[in-house]
C-alpha cells in the first residue's frame, strides 16, 4: 500500500469512527437534549440569556453554538436570542486570567453577567476542567439553569449539572464531533419550541 492509499483508509477510518460514535447516541440522550432545548427556551421566552462556554475545541463549539442562537440557525429572518460566549472577550479573559488565575476566567464572568433565570451552557471532553466546573458552580449560585455536553465519564461538571449529556468515547475528536452535531440539533430545537404556534 502506497502513502496515498494508507492515507485514503485513515480517513474512511476516521468517518467509520465517527458514523459508529453517533450510531452510539441512544433515545435517552434525545430526550435529555430535548430537555435542555426546552430549558433554554423557557429562560429566553422570559428575558433570559444564555452563556456558553469551553476549552480550546470546546471553546470554538461553545462560540459556535452562542453565533448559531443570536444570528438565527435556520430561520434567518426572525430576530435572534440572547447569548454571549465567555471565551469571546480577550481583554477580560486575559485580565481575569492574569490577576485570579486561568482557574476563574469563566465564572468571574458568570458572577458579573449571569442572573437568576438564566442558563449556563458548559462543555469539555473530560468534564473535569478546573474553569468550566467553577462557571457551572458560580452559575447554580446565582439560580442559573446549568446545561453540560461532556465526555469520558461525565467529569464533576455533569455531577453538578441541572441537565448533562455524556457522551462516552475514548477519543476526544470523536466526542467534540458529537458535542457540535447536538449543538446544532439543540439550537434547531430551540428555534422550533419557540416559533411553535402560541410562543412565537
Amino acid at each position: 500500500m502506497n502513502d496515498s492509499d494508507r492515507y485514503i483508509e485513515q480517513v474512511l477510518g476516521e468517518i467509520r469512527a465517527l458514523r459508529e460514535a453517533l450510531g452510539s447516541f441512544t433515545r435517552d440522550q434525545a430526550a435529555t437534549l430535548t430537555r435542555m432545548a426546552e430549558t433554554i427556551a423557557g429562560s429566553i421566552s422570559s428575558g433570559g440569556v444564555v452563556l456558553t462556554c469551553g476549552n480550546g475545541g470546546s471553546a470554538a463549539d461553545a462560540q459556535h453554538i452562542a453565533g448559531e442562537l443570536v444570528g438565527r440557525f435556520r430561520r434567518k429572518k426572525l430576530s435572534g436570542y440572547k447569548a454571549f460566549a465567555l471565551t469571546t472577550n480577550s481583554s477580560v479573559v486575559t485580565a481575569i486570567a492574569n490577576d485570579f488565575g486561568y482557574d476563574e476566567v469563566f465564572s468571574k464572568q458568570v458572577e458579573a453577567i449571569g442572573s437568576e433565570g438564566d442558563v449556563l451552557l458548559a462543555l469539555s471532553t473530560s468534564g473535569n476542567s478546573a474553569n468550566t466546573v467553577r462557571a457551572v458552580s458560580a452559575a447554580a449560585g446565582l439560580g442559573m439553569k446549568t446545561l453540560v455536553f461532556s465526555g469520558a465519564a461525565g467529569g464533576a461538571m455533569a455531577e453538578l449539572a441541572d441537565i448533562a449529556i455524556t457522551i462516552a468515547d475514548e477519543d476526544f475528536a470523536r466526542v467534540q464531533e458529537i458535542h457540535m452535531a447536538m449543538g446544532h440539533i439543540l439550537c434547531g430545537l430551540v428555534e422550533e419550541i419557540l416559533t411553535s404556534p402560541g410562543r412565537a
